[in-house]
C-alpha cells in the first residue's frame, strides 16, 4: 500500500526538497497528516467535486490539482494539491465536512478502500486542520507519495 502523506511547504522546491529526506515530510519535520491510499490525482480530484460542487473533469483540470512535480522514476514523487480545494477545507464547517465525508466515502475510490464515513470524517477534519494551519503561515498543500 503506498503512503500518501498531505503536508504544507512554502512553495514547489520545498516540497521536491522531501525527496532528499528518507522517511519524507513527516521526518523532514513538517506538518503532516499522514495517510494512506488516499490517491491526491483521483481521490482528491473527487473530494473538490464533493466539496466545490464542481465536476470530477473540472476538479482534474484545475491548477495544481494532482499535479506531478518530480520525476516519475523515484520510489517516492511529491504531487500539488489545487488551492482551490485548500481554501475549501480551510473555510468548510464540521457540517461541511460531515455532508463531503458521506458524499466522498460513497465514491468507488473511497468504497474500493473499505473507508468508513466515520473515518472519512476524521480524514477531513485532519485535512481541514492542515490546511488551515498551512494559510495561516502562508504555504500551500502537497503530497508526499511512497511507493
Amino acid at each position: 500500500m503506498p503512503l500518501s502523506d498531505y503536508f504544507s511547504a512554502a512553495d514547489d522546491q520545498a516540497a521536491i526538497s522531501v525527496l532528499q529526506t528518507l522517511g519524507g515530510p513527516e521526518k523532514a519535520g513538517l506538518d503532516v497528516v499522514l495517510l494512506e491510499n488516499i490517491d491526491p490525482v483521483v481521490a482528491i480530484a473527487l473530494l473538490e467535486s464533493v466539496m466545490t460542487g464542481c465536476s470530477y473533469e473540472e476538479a482534474r483540470e484545475l491548477p495544481r490539482s494532482g499535479e506531478l512535480l518530480s520525476s516519475p522514476e523515484g520510489e517516492s514523487l511529491v504531487v500539488s494539491v489545487s488551492d482551490s480545494l485548500v481554501d475549501a477545507l480551510a473555510a468548510a464547517s464540521r457540517d461541511d465536512l460531515v455532508r463531503a465525508a458521506e458524499l466522498w466515502s460513497m465514491t468507488d475510490e473511497l468504497r474500493q478502500l473499505g473507508i468508513s464515513v466515520e473515518v472519512t470524517v476524521e480524514v477531513l477534519e485532519e485535512l481541514a486542520g492542515l490546511t488551515q494551519r498551512a494559510l495561516a503561515s502562508g504555504l500551500r498543500l502537497y503530497c508526499w507519495l511512497a511507493l
